[in-house]
């Protein structure tokens, strides 16, 4: 949910997106709060939703994790470097 305080800059962005787009406002407002939610993801429940995706398409856990390895360096969020057995322990526990 996005608070009072963020509502002014997120009405704008929406407008700004559907004037220069030409997105109704709905879609807009469904694409604005997919980037918000994009970025505001934990590294941990990037993990894992990573993991469960990957996994969707067949590839083994040695694969997952190195590729979520590679990816967190390049992750727009800060993450810290994360061991393959970190990874493991945010996944299963």
């Amino acid at each position: 949910m996005i608070s009072e305080a963020a509502a002014g800059p997120v009405d704008e962005l929406v407008e700004q997106i559907s004037r220069t787009t030409g997105l109704t406002p709905d879609d807009a407002r469904r694409v604005v709060a997919d980037v918000l939610a994009y970025f505001t993801e934990t590294t941990e429940e990037y993990v894992r939703r990573r993991h469960r995706e990957l996994q969707t398409y067949g590839a083994r856990n040695d694969e997952i994790f190195a590729r979520l390895g590679t990816e967190l360096r390049h992750w727009p969020v800060r993450s810290p470097e994360l061991s393959t057995r970190q990874l493991r322990r945010i996944v299963y526990g």
